[in-house]
């Protein structure tokens, strides 16, 4: 597609946005919705086309290459994205359920079960900063000292081997028992071979009577073979016809769509030499404006804070007191303000002096209120509706007929540059004013005999200061503390997986078993969805993690061998993650005491924030909040992570992109309270469904380099593997299609036949077993809403607001 395409599509997308962000004001003004099916078909139908817009937004930002087009085009991705999240959670609390069917609003927008799939935006791996690129580096770098420092202790500490004495009279008698055994097996051969020889040349004269039968024959033969393969050509073309077979045509991709993707990955080439070339006009510009009109916005500013502070001693009597560097220094005191925005300033005070109204006046309110469903209030709104104003104002109406190229705008850009200019200039100019003011202060206060100073003073010490957290580690440098981390296997790098990897079909039966009172079990599509919008999407984006809401840590329960392991690793390459291991088996022996303890965690949460976004990995989650400790696990002691953990969970805020992700097999063993209190989302990954197992099977015969023929009923295998997980499934391919049996696979395809004898010498997870989990999710608080909800006993969920706490 050309860039004049691109164009149109992001003109189309504003197009659906300005349509979106008028249907959500007046659904703020819409009175609250009592019936929880129709709140929920309108925020689902809300979810989809937001969905849509984001997978046509993140098309346009990867193949635009103009460089400020595209940084008019990520604020609102982003925001995009942020309202995604919004209206899942949105959903979440409706259905009382993390996982949604929506079959209805599917055939309603004539859309496919794979417009649900949540878009992984490519700029997460494609924009990926130096320092990640030197942090990995470095990991690499640790990883491999280690490895020498580990063979190095391994080849001293190792012993020569003495071989077992033996003597000569049983030495003999081994190398005879070796003789006789050769000389047999040679025989046999010789024997066999003789046999062969006198088949062959046998005379045997067969009669006329035995030439035509065995002709007969042979014409019976060949002739059932023609006829087999008339009949199968026959069967294809019909299946063919009928749609329920692919064209061999169509099997491979056709040159159009090779020469498509070959257009997108040139695309990508230019966009980057695009931004390089954009980046280096953007240094030459601030130079330029530097030298040329520094020193003149430099006086103006320092004459109009000097103004200001005349001015203050004129009508206050004192000079004011400068701004600090928080709250942006000198520039709030000289942002012209139009009347309009000086009333919404008024008014959004007024609001906050009602808000701090008495608690009984809000019990009366809550009383009065009216019972009914809304969305909650969204952080994104506002973003959109700067971003689609944005581009009304000026991309929209810009003509660039004569950029054809799609260069950047050097003159747009000397706007935008001026303000950054501006802004280094005024930082420089507040510390020259603070003293000058400071100079100004001391002047006065000793006309006036020193009073004011002092009064200054006692009131600065009254104020009372926030404990900081204290540093353990404040002597030493990152890469210290990485290299202890990656010594004690604390730090590791990331499998090469990724979220898409995480094979499987859409649960076609699940609005039919709701319908029918029936909790369905997730398909692994729902649970790759859920883990791309609770992890992925916020890991990789600071600006959707600092204002969506904020997950600290999730919970992937499971049987053994459905993929947990390979989310976590995927959640880490699709964000560019580094990954911290705190599981049991890991920590234990190290960093003895309660001192040690404090310690590692300390580092390990201190080395995520800096090295953030980081996924904290705990396997056998379960093992830290055990009901009661096996007897052969005592000595390691996994509980004693579960006080300090809980703690160091209060430590990250929403500016951190730090996520704990557990994962268990035996949810049933731990403490249910304190599980749910550290893991605010559960997410039940369940044994794949016939549709997933279809998938699996023919996806990872063709990885490991097998051949899918008609020879080979891949709707049978799935029938016959129900209850093996995809791990099983890995470890037959691995044993079946090896490289002598792939070699063999033109003259002898694969069967269904040659997997059946390894899988059933593997145990399955039985029903017993899934239920079981089923059970256990429904003790969450999740799934005691949704238990609530199904049997008709909910009473709360109509109000949004918490109830009012009644008075003894």
């Amino acid at each position: 597609m050309s860039q004049r395409s691109y164009n149109k599509m992001w003109a189309e997308a504003h197009l659906e946005l300005n349509r979106l962000l008028k249907e959500e004001q007046l659904e703020s003004s819409v009175e609250p919705e009592i019936d929880r099916v129709v709140f929920f078909q309108r925020v689902a139908v809300l979810y989809m086309r937001y969905l849509k817009l984001f997978r046509q937004l993140e098309k346009v930002y990867d193949q635009v290459i103009h460089p400020q087009k595209r940084r008019a085009i990520r604020p609102t991705l982003d925001g995009v994205m942020g309202r995604v999240l919004e209206l899942k959670y949105d959903m979440v609390e409706t259905e009382f359920s993390e996982y949604h069917y929506l079959d209805d609003v599917l055939h309603d927008m004539k859309l496919t079960p794979a417009d649900l799939e949540v878009p992984i935006p490519e700029y997460f791996t494609s924009e990926r900063g130096k320092e990640e690129q030197e942090r990995n580096a470095m990991l690499m770098k640790m990883l491999k000292k280690v490895k020498v420092g580990r063979s190095r202790s391994r080849s001293r500490s190792q012993e020569p081997i003495n071989a077992p004495t033996m003597s000569l009279e049983e030495a003999v008698k081994v190398i005879q028992i070796a003789e006789r055994a050769r000389q047999g097996r040679l025989r046999a051969k010789l024997n066999r071979e003789s046999r062969n020889m006198n088949w062959m040349y046998r005379t045997d004269d067969p009669g006329a009577d035995v030439a035509e039968r065995a002709a007969v024959c042979i014409q019976k033969v060949w002739r059932g073979f023609i006829q087999r393969r008339k009949t199968r050509i026959a069967r294809e073309e019909e299946m063919i016809f009928l749609g329920m077979a692919m064209d061999p045509k169509y099997q491979k991709p056709l040159p159009s769509e090779i020469a498509a993707q070959d257009d997108e990955d040139k695309t990508r080439l230019t966009r980057e030499e695009y931004e390089e070339d954009y980046q280096k006009t953007v240094e030459s510009l601030i130079k330029q404006l530097k030298d040329v009109e520094g020193l003149d916005i430099s006086k103006t500013m320092k004459d109009q804070i000097r103004q200001w502070f005349l001015e203050c001693r004129d009508t206050v009597g004192t000079f004011p007191e400068y701004p600090c560097e928080e709250d942006g220094g000198s520039a709030p005191l000289f942002v012209n303000k139009d009347p309009q925005q000086l009333i919404e300033e008024l008014a959004a005070k007024e609001e906050e002096e009602s808000e701090k109204t008495p608690a009984v006046d809000s019990l009366i309110d809550d009383e009065n209120e009216i019972p009914g469903l809304m969305m909650l209030p969204s952080a994104f709104l506002k973003d959109l509706k700067e971003a689609q104003s944005n581009y009304t104002d000026f991309w929209k109406c810009r003509n660039e007929q004569t950029n054809f190229n799609q260069r950047h705008d050097v003159e747009l850009m000397k706007e935008e540059q001026r303000k950054v200019v501006e802004a280094e200039i005024r930082k420089q100019v507040d510390e020259e004013m603070r003293q000058e003011l400071a100079k100004l202060k001391l002047v006065v206060d000793k006309e006036k005999g020193g009073k004011g100073t002092a009064k200054k003073k006692k009131g600065a010490k009254s104020g009372k200061k926030k404990k900081k957290e204290k540093d353990l580690t404040s002597d030493r440098t990152l890469e210290s503390l990485c290299e202890e981390l990656v010594q004690q296997r604390l730090l590791k790098l990331p499998n090469n997986h990724r979220i898409q990897e995480f094979l499987g079909d859409y649960s076609y039966l699940g609005t039919t078993l709701r319908q029918n009172d029936t909790e369905p079990m997730p398909s692994l599509s729902d649970v790759r969805q859920v883990v791309s919008l609770y992890a992925v999407l916020p890991l990789g984006s600071q600006a959707i993690h600092e204002k969506a809401p904020l997950i600290k840590a999730i919970l992937l329960a499971g049987p053994s061998g459905v993929g947990k392991k390979m989310l976590v690793h995927a959640i880490c390459q699709e964000t560019g993650a580094a990954l911290f291991d705190l599981s049991p088996l890991i920590t234990a022996g190290k960093y003895p005491g309660k001192a040690g303890l404090t310690m590692m965690l300390h580092m390990v949460f201190k080395v995520a924030k800096l090295l953030q976004p980081s996924v904290i990995c705990i396997e056998d989650a379960e093992k830290i909040f055990y009901k009661k400790v096996p007897k052969e696990e005592k000595e390691l002691d996994p509980k004693r992570l579960k006080k300090d953990l809980l703690k160091s969970l209060k430590l990250i805020k929403g500016e951190d992109r730090v996520l704990i992700v557990g994962t268990t097999k035996d949810p049933q063993s731990a403490e249910i309270k304190s599980f749910c209190k550290m893991y605010s989302k559960i997410i039940l990954i369940p044994r794949p469904d016939y549709g997933s197992r279809c998938i699996l099977w023919k996806k990872l015969i063709q990885k490991q380099g097998g051949v899918i023929t008609a020879a080979l009923d891949l709707s049978s295998l799935a029938k016959l593997s129900d209850g093996y997980t995809p791990g099983h499934m890995v470890q037959v391919i691995q044993s079946v299609v090896t490289k002598h049996r792939i070699s063999q696979q033109e003259t002898k395809p694969l069967t269904a036949a040659e997997f059946v004898a390894p899988l059933a010498k593997i145990d399955p997870i039985f029903q017993e077993e899934e239920e079981a989990f089923k059970n256990w999710y429904t003790k969450t608080p999740m799934g005691k809403k949704r238990a609530k909800a199904a049997t008709g006993n909910d009473d709360e969920p109509l109000v949004e607001a918490k109830a009012p706490k009644k008075k003894k």
